[in-house]
């Protein structure tokens, strides 16, 4: 069905799940994630089981952090869950020991803040939800944050912009696993127009980041 795919070694990729997380935040990168050649898919929480979302419908976690295996890639979500969770040292702990053996550090919207206050995006360049942006920015103030973004790359740090941002951003970590030639594939299957450019940020303008986002980016 997707041709063209390079050769994949065997990935892990575990999704952090938390009461009121974000459903796209989570199910837009599966999709897409979800086709990838050797790609195991674990969900977590800090206990196994149904995690409500913030639209209402659960999530099953199929582990606890505590029982959680060793991960190539960590997805972090947003949603309303993390304005709370900002201050769950706990889970900021596991964050910060996760995000140190993981290969790749994603996290989609809000979920960047959650990244941030663990402090493992100091010093790296890093965006998020625009509408939700002083907020975030406010969890890391040694970030560079990006006003104008789709999504961010540094070094292992990935990270994207409001809701279906991160789709765009898992279609370019999957071009990056996988090739160019699998993942354009793979977005026409799904029927996704897939916004290749990370700069691409009408939405840092709408919500008053920048005041002319065709002269502006940071």
């Amino acid at each position: 069905m997707y041709s063209g795919a390079m050769a994949v070694p065997p990935k892990r990729l575990g999704v952090l799940l938390f009461p009121r997380f974000e459903l796209l935040d989570v199910f837009g990168p599966l999709e897409a994630f979800g086709y990838v050649p050797n790609m195991e898919i674990v969900t977590l929480a800090a206990a196994a089981g149904a995690v409500e979302s913030t639209q209402g419908p659960a999530a099953v976690a199929q582990c606890a952090l505590a029982d959680a295996p060793d991960l190539d890639l960590l997805l972090v979500p947003g949603g309303l869950g993390t304005r709370t969770l900002v201050e769950d040292e706990e889970l900021l702990c596991w964050i910060r020991k996760r995000s140190d053996r993981a290969e790749l550090v994603l996290s989609v919207c809000t979920g960047s803040a959650l990244l941030a206050r663990a402090g493992v995006l100091d010093g790296h360049r890093a965006t998020s939800n625009k509408r939700a942006f002083r907020w975030v920015t406010e969890q890391g103030p040694r970030v560079e944050w990006v006003k104008q973004a789709r999504w961010v790359w540094d070094e292992k740090f990935v990270t994207s912009s409001g809701v279906a941002a991160g789709i765009d951003m898992s279609l370019a970590v999957i071009e990056n696993l996988a090739g160019a030639e699998f993942t354009s594939s793979l977005a026409n299957q799904i029927e996704y127009e897939w916004q290749r450019d990370p700069g691409r940020d009408p939405f840092a303008a709408i919500h008053g980041l920048i005041s002319d986002p065709a002269r502006e980016t940071e």
